[in-house]
């Protein structure tokens, strides 16, 4: 991933898609022809110099300070996840080669949190690492993503992507894809030299067609919370709500749990999907001897 590359397509992209109208500018003229605003008008509502905002917008983000990203965060009406990119894409231009390394990530999970996985037993729960593998689970979290785990290697980006039954399985295919581009071009962001990372979009880039269209859209999002919508080849329908908590101590890895509203079709779902789980991982009897 070529780091001006990204940065170019970065901004042009969160330009492309403000109109005059939505940034409180008048549009003189019926013949526009950029689709959003133009580099000038990003610069006026920033408080820079077209040429110093041309610079930017090219790529070199070199020495460019933190006021200056926020007056293009509120210019090109940045979210909260869209800022936080921003200012990735810029310390990665400002660091020294000595820094320029792949972040430390947590390599194994520690007894302590699979016991903790192993204590939720209402709701599914699932620790993904920063290259989108599953990497640990508890009963109902194997059984709720069963379809996933059916791979030795379970890894969402793979299975969403590559497999299938994943347009079966999540309801919301489009939308489900479009959320999980956008946290992995967050992640590419936040860590630009991880080869690991660059090796999975690479593969994805050239075996998937969406995931191509996606990643060129450069949308960044936080994923943390929403509702997920499944049809489970064993219950059926479910709507869940999913949170989503990084671990401090071990980083790169994050726990994700689904719970259903109380009282709805998708609890008792998931009781039914507990008591299968139960069977599936129980001995078989062995046979008494007469």
């Amino acid at each position: 991933m070529d780091h001006r590359s990204e940065v170019r397509e970065f901004l042009s992209t969160r330009r492309d898609r403000i109109t005059p109208d939505q940034a409180g500018l008048p549009a003189y003229g019926g013949n526009r022809r950029v689709p959003g605003l133009r580099r000038e008008e990003v610069a006026l509502m920033a408080g820079v110099s077209v040429d110093y905002y041309t610079r930017l917008e090219r790529g070199d983000l070199s020495g460019v300070s933190d006021s200056v990203l926020d007056a293009l965060a509120r210019a090109l009406h940045l979210d909260d996840a869209e800022t936080a990119h921003l200012f990735d894409l810029a310390r990665t231009a400002n660091a020294s080669p000595v820094s320029r390394k792949p972040r430390k990530r947590a390599n194994e999970i520690r007894p302590s949190i699979q016991r903790l996985l192993d204590a939720i037993t209402d709701a599914p729960a699932m620790i993904r690492n920063n290259y989108f593998d599953y990497v640990a689970s508890n009963q109902l979290g194997r059984a709720l993503y069963s379809p996933v785990f059916a791979d030795p290697a379970p890894n969402s980006a793979r299975f969403a992507f590559l497999n299938p039954a994943a347009p079966d399985f999540y309801v919301e295919w489009e939308k489900n894809t479009q959320e999980l581009v956008a946290t992995m071009r967050g992640e590419a962001g936040r860590n630009p030299y991880d080869k690991r990372l660059s090796d999975l979009v690479g593969e994805l880039s050239t075996r998937s067609e969406r995931f191509r269209t996606l990643w060129a859209a450069h949308n960044v999002r936080y994923h943390r919370t929403g509702v997920k919508k499944l049809h489970h080849p064993i219950v059926g329908d479910l709507e869940l709500t999913y949170e989503a908590f990084e671990l401090p101590a071990d980083p790169g890895l994050t726990l994700s749990t689904y719970t259903a509203e109380p009282g709805s079709a998708s609890a008792d779902a998931l009781r039914m999907l507990g008591s299968w789980a139960t069977t599936q991982d129980s001995p078989s009897p062995s046979t008494s001897k007469i």
